[in-house]
């Protein structure tokens, strides 16, 4: 086991890999839907179908990715081949995806569909054994933890520099039009997070040895997560969770322009969050060696529910306060999220002692495929209820279409994340049991 402790500037190079995700992520967690509405001019309730759609597609390429990650035998490595490998496509089908061709309405549905189904296969291709990756550089529950919170530092500082400098960008380009400013926008940016993928490799280094699954192929290992309860109950919290995350970052902008009634405040409204997001994921390190994970993700779920809830209360003129609560609900978010990841890791190991398989890439194409899941059904929840309650791009809303906004941007999140408690309340794979599991597992 690889107990030894990992250098600052490991974690760093590690946290970077999900700078260069969260670059991508973030634009289509919070600008898609707008993007897809607003400027390539398709309808909400076209927009919120194809999100879920090619999501859902994603839960053929997910395991198939994972298995052969798992069966990746390089001299760089199982997993960290594929941040070399898969970076430029990764970069370039960001750029396409948010391309405006000059073709007809229909056409430009089945462009939409074809690029952002590529674009999450490459991210899936990429993403998948980068999220291994953090569980064979280190077995110490401890160091995980801390991986996790720096990776999600890192993320959140990727989130920070796209909802910041993508309307700064269009807006910079805006004299060759609104389509083309999102196009060089995205060039930009998509160069920006092929470095940080390749910085990452550099940076990194896998420690443990991932043992030959090739006795039991891809669908049996697949199958045997199954087995493992405790991974089953983490992956239910991150389906609820990622719907949250999804309905309420595809409706934020819609929230700011329309029930805020002020635009130009989307630039500062979302960057406020995710600096609160990123000093989240900074102290989930010492809060998590001082509480333990268990006890503090369920901290971070009940106030979540309490400034959801207080998002949903206080009128549209509250602005500072409406702020305030926004970055209290991000904080502890990326509180939660981190705790996530590293808790996944850790049901490996108890899988390891269950099924006797050790399927690090596989337990995480399950993990994204859960993330993508519920990201896929809260965008296409964000796309539905605003033709729901008849939104009209680019106009004075009604007040049925505020309404509709206003739930999905803090009620139903709400809601979401009481479920995810409950849920939370059966996870038992503490750090005083996980102990226990690895001791085993070096016993046998």
């Amino acid at each position: 086991m690889s107990q030894q402790r990992l250098s600052i500037k490991e974690k760093l190079g590690y946290g970077l890999g999900d700078t260069a995700s969260n670059i991508v992520f973030q634009i289509l967690a919070n600008f898609m839907l707008i993007f897809y509405t607003d400027v390539f001019g398709i309808s909400a309730a076209a927009a919120g179908t194809l999100m879920l759609v090619v999501r859902l597609f994603d839960g053929v390429t997910d395991p198939i990715m994972g298995g052969i990650a798992d069966r990746t035998k390089t001299r760089f490595g199982t997993y960290r081949p594929y941040l070399l490998l898969m970076s430029i496509p990764y970069g370039v089908l960001a750029v396409v995806a948010f391309t405006t061709p000059d073709i007809a309405q229909d056409s430009k549905l089945i462009y939409a569909y074809i690029t952002y189904a590529l674009l999450m296969t490459c991210y899936t291709a990429i993403n998948i054994p980068y999220s291994a990756l953090g569980g064979v550089m280190t077995s110490d529950p401890k160091e995980r933890a801390s991986l996790q919170s720096f990776r999600f530092a890192m993320a959140m500082s990727g989130g920070v520099i796209v909802v910041w400098a993508l309307p700064q960008l269009v807006d910079a380009f805006a004299d060759f039009g609104q389509q083309a400013g999102y196009q060089y926008a995205m060039a930009v940016l998509a160069t920006l997070a092929v470095v940080c993928f390749l910085v990452c490799f550099i940076l990194t280094k896998e420690r443990e040895e991932i043992k030959d699954t090739s006795k039991t192929n891809i669908l049996q290992d697949f199958g045997n997560l199954f087995k493992n309860d405790q991974w089953l109950l983490m992956v239910i919290i991150t389906v609820f969770v990622l719907t949250l995350i999804g309905l309420r970052s595809a409706i934020a902008p819609h929230y700011v322009k329309y029930y805020l009634g002020d635009e130009s405040l989307t630039s500062s409204f979302l960057t406020a969050g995710m600096l609160a997001s990123v000093i989240g994921a900074l102290a989930t390190h010492f809060l998590s060696q001082k509480f333990g994970k268990k006890p503090l993700f369920q901290f971070g779920l009940i106030i979540g529910v309490l400034s959801h809830a207080a998002l949903y209360f206080v009128p549209a003129s509250q602005v500072s306060l409406i702020f305030a609560c926004f970055i209290i609900a991000n904080f502890v978010h990326m509180i939660v999220t981190p705790l996530m990841f590293s808790m996944i890791a850790d049901t490996v190991d108890y899988g390891h002692l269950k099924t006797g398989k050790k399927t690090m890439a596989m337990t995480f194409s399950g993990h994204l495929l859960a993330i993508k899941l519920g990201f896929a059904i809260g965008g296409a929840m964000a796309g539905w209820m605003l033709s729901a309650y008849n939104y009209v791009p680019n106009q004075q809303q009604t007040t049925e279409a505020l309404t509709g906004i206003l739930l999905g941007f803090a009620a139903i999140p709400a809601v979401l994340l009481t479920i995810a408690y409950v849920v939370m309340t059966k996870y038992n794979l503490t750090e005083g049991k996980l102990f226990q599991v690895q001791s085993e597992l070096a016993k046998s």
